[in-house]
Formats: structure tokens, C-alpha cells, sequence
């Protein structure tokens, strides 16, 4: 039996060897042979049969139209596609900030740089945040897990910041380790408790997103959490609905009456409107205005969401660019710049881009999808290279819990802190002292017609005070 055993020990040694020997000098030849066959077919192949007629179709629909088209096959239902849109939107590169170098003279590093925020002066009692970015509607039970969620709110806390419910069931713990509460009330049943309510800091209506404007849907049981559905107050067997509108034959005045009694039942906190960005942008902002709120939240076609069908994404909206300036001059028209806050979303993902939503008018920014990311950092590890990131954060992801609450905690709020840093460096690098002080005449753009949009110089011309 022992003879047997080192008979089948030898031959095991035998193979591993001569398959090294085979890889140490017979590579050359495999690949040789490999390269051979493989040019053989891609030189000798009628096109319509060789596997080269990929490229001149993925160059002629695109690889993700491609891919998309597969999934729409395969399912024969609508498609949701996650964070946003992937169409190349004018965005915020062709304008850059104007340094101080002669006169005036930039701030030296050590000096403090004022950039705090009040969201809603006119209200009863404003939202008063540190820093002017905020962590965006990302929903509980919807789109992010309890653990996300969580480190999430205590990272704004921890930074002076608020955090936005989203549309999904409102966690106790997670209004418990926030500082400041944004509620986003939705076109849910879920959204409307009386106690969540008066413990927010703000409310914000729900008309609209980038990536999907005002359309609702149906969540089936499957895809929630036994604790979102008792949160939602379903039942086991019962599919979420988010609707399409507040009342049954909505009409303006129904918002507007809506947002009087959120204002009465709340005690004077700021009440807001979120919004996508559409065409029809100063329309929108003028029956806002009708509505009395204190807030606007706009988010432009490249924002972000748990899941959209591509022809919202793709097919509607404008850019946040194009967005943020038309709002940002239609307030200031009607002698609101000061009184209702602008808030801007969609596509921000680093601290310049922060920073020039500022100057361009906006009061604050709403960050998401770029939380997703930062919150996770190395946690993402989980995941790679087998299941995409966003496995670790999703509230049905297949890394959720594994997902470390504390790390999360740091993450997310060294994210936020290195970027108000960084924001600072620049106002300081402008010679200026407060975000007060900031505005579109500390820009210059190297686009003609992006200089035109915004109402700044061109940067081949001569500067003209």
C-alpha cells in the first residue's frame, strides 16, 4: 500500500514538473500556435461570420446600447438601469475659478474661511448647516441598507451637515444619529407620520428627479427587508407603491395647501420643493414660488438613482449646468435671490464641481452618488472583481452585510471634511474669506458658448472689469 502511495506522490511530482518545464520554455510555441489560429479566422472569415464584425457594431450602436438591448431581450419588461444617466452631458469643465495673485492678493492658509450655510432664511427656523454640501435623497429599504444609511447620518452629523431621507421608511435610529433631518416627503403612504415629521429639520416635497422626474412604481415584496416592509406598514404579501402624484386630479392648489399645513404641522422649519431639471425650467420655478416655499431643490439630467428606465435618464432633462444658471437668474429675476434657497444636484462628484455650483448661484449642493462610492471606500473589496461595487450599499445587495457601519462612519465623513477643506484652499486662492463672497465674476471659461451661457468672459479675451 505504501509502495502504492509514493508510486502516486512520484507521478504527481513528475506531472506538476513537467507541466513547469512546459510553461517555462513551451509557452512560446502555445502562444505562437494560439496567435496563429486565432489570426487565422479573425484574417480568413467572411465578415458577416468573423468575430471583428463586433467592432464596427459596437462603434455603430455603442457597447452599452448593445448590452442594454440584451437585458430588454432577455426580460421583455421595462429596464432599470442604476445610477443615471451615461450620455455625455455639457457639464462644468470649460469654466474654471480666476485667481488672486496681484490685486487683490490671495488669503494666507491659516486664516479660518467662512463657509456656512443657511437653507430657508425666511422661515420660522432656517436649516443652518457648517459646510454647504449635503448627503442627497438615497432611501432606506428602497436603494441603500439600514448599515449604509446609518453611517451615513451620524458622517453628517459628525461635519455639521444634513442628511435627506429619500423616499423610503423613515429609520428611527437613523433621525437618532443625525444632527440636522432632511424629510423628503414622497408620493408615498409611508412618508406621512405625523411624529417623523415634526422631528425633521426640514421637509422637502417630492415632485421630481433627474433620473426619473415625477414617475412612480411598484416594489415587490421580494426585493425589501422584512424591516423595511414593517416600517412601510405593508403587509408580507403587499407591493410598495410610490405614485405619480400627491392627490387624485392634482392641481396646483392642492401643493400649495399642502405645503401650508406641512408648514403649520411643523412649527416653521424651511418646506421645499425637490424637482428634475426640465425645458420648461422658469415655469416650474414661478409656480414654486406660487406655492410660497423656501426651498428649491433642483436636479439636472445627470442625476443619479437605484434604478431608472434609460428613456428618463437619456431622453429628458437638461443639464445641471444649464439648469442651476436659467434657476439661479430666474430667482434673482423675480426678487427671490436671498429669500428661497437654491439647492443643485446631478453629476457632482469632486470639490471643484462643489464649488462652481456655488458660484453659480446655487446655496448649497446635494451630493449622491458620489457618497455611495466614498462611503464604501476599501469596502468595496467585498465585492470586486466578481460583483459590481454598489453590491456592498444596495438594500438587496449580496455584500450588505458585511458591510462595517464604523468604517463607513469615517469614510464618508473624511470624504466630506477633505472637501470642504479643498473648497476652502479655494476661496483663499480667490483672496476671499467666506462663500458669501463667491460668485460667477470669479469665473472665466475657454469656451465661447459656455462663456456666453453663463454670462462670463471668454478666456482668449481681454478681461474687462
Amino acid at each position: 500500500m505504501s509502495n502504492i502511495l509514493t508510486l502516486i506522490i512520484f507521478a504527481m511530482i513528475a506531472i506538476v514538473f513537467v507541466f513547469f518545464v512546459f510553461i517555462l520554455f513551451g509557452w512560446r510555441w502555445l502562444m505562437k500556435r494560439m496567435v496563429k489560429k486565432i489570426g487565422k479566422i479573425v484574417l480568413t472569415d467572411s465578415y458577416q461570420e468573423n468575430i471583428i464584425e463586433m467592432l464596427p457594431g459596437f462603434r455603430h450602436m455603442g457597447i452599452q446600447n448593445v448590452l442594454e438591448n440584451s437585458l430588454r431581450a432577455e426580460s421583455g419588461d421595462i429596464l432599470h438601469r442604476p445610477l443615471g444617466s451615461s450620455k455625455k452631458w455639457p457639464h462644468l469643465e470649460p469654466f474654471t475659478f480666476i485667481p488672486a495673485q496681484t490685486s487683490p492678493f490671495p488669503v494666507d492658509g491659516e486664516e479660518e474661511v467662512d463657509v456656512q450655510v443657511t437653507i430657508g432664511p425666511k422661515a420660522k427656523k432656517p436649516l443652518k448647516i457648517e459646510i454647504p454640501l449635503m448627503i442627497s435623497g438615497m432611501a432606506y429599504g428602497i436603494a441603500l441598507s439600514e448599515q449604509v444609511r446609518i453611517s451615513l447620518a451620524e458622517a453628517a452629523k459628525n461635519v455639521g451637515t444634513a442628511i435627506n431621507s429619500g423616499e423610503g421608511p423613515i429609520l428611527p435610529e437613523e433621525v437618532d444619529k443625525a444632527g440636522k433631518y432632511i424629510l423628503q416627503f414622497s408620493k408615498t403612504e409611508w412618508s406621512k407620520d405625523k411624529k417623523i415629521l415634526k422631528r425633521a429639520n426640514m421637509i422637502e416635497i417630492k415632485l421630481g428627479q433627474g433620473a426619473l422626474f415625477a414617475m412612480g412604481g411598484k416594489i415587490s415584496p421580494n426585493n425589501l427587508s422584512p424591516r423595511a416592509i414593517e416600517l412601510m406598514g405593508l403587509t408580507e404579501n403587499e407591493e410598495a407603491v410610490i405614485y405619480e402624484n400627491f392627490f387624485e386630479n392634482q392641481t396646483l392648489d392642492d401643493l400649495k395647501q399642502l405645503v401650508k399645513e406641512l408648514r403649520k404641522l411643523t412649527g416653521g422649519v424651511p418646506i421645499g420643493v425637490k424637482m428634475g431639471a426640465g425645458g420648461k425650467i422658469e415655469e416650474d420655478i414661478d409656480h414654486l414660488i406660487e406655492m410660497d416655499v423656501d426651498f428649491i431643490a433642483i436636479d439636472g439630467g445627470q442625476g443619479a438613482t437605484h434604478g431608472a428606465p434609460p428613456i428618463l435618464s437619456d431622453d429628458f432633462g437638461i443639464p445641471t449646468l444649464h439648469a442651476i444658471v436659467r434657476a439661479a437668474n430666474h430667482l434673482e429675476k423675480r426678487n427671490k435671490k436671498g429669500q428661497i434657497s437654491l439647492i443643485a444636484s446631478g453629476g457632482l462628484f469632486v470639490p471643484g464641481q462643489f464649488l462652481k455650483m456655488l458660484a453659480l448661484g446655487a446655496d448649497a449642493v446635494y451630493l449622491g452618488s458620489v457618497m455611495l462610492f466614498t462611503v464604501a471606500h476599501n469596502q468595496i473589496l467585498n465585492a470586486v472583481p466578481f460583483e459590481p461595487p454598489t453590491q456592498v450599499v444596495w438594500n438587496d445587495g449580496k455584500f450588505k452585510d458585511q458591510f462595517k457601519i464604523e468604517d463607513g462612519v469615517q469614510a464618508a465623513e473624511k470624504f466630506l471634511t477633505a472637501s470642504t477643506e479643498e473648497m476652502k484652499m479655494a476661496l483663499r486662492a480667490m483672496g476671499k474669506r467666506s462663500l458669501k463672497e463667491l460668485s460667477k465674476k470669479d469665473l472665466v471659461s475657454y469656451d465661447d458658448l459656455t462663456a456666453q451661457i453663463i454670462g462670463i468672459p471668454f478666456s482668449f479675451e481681454p478681461w474687462e472689469n
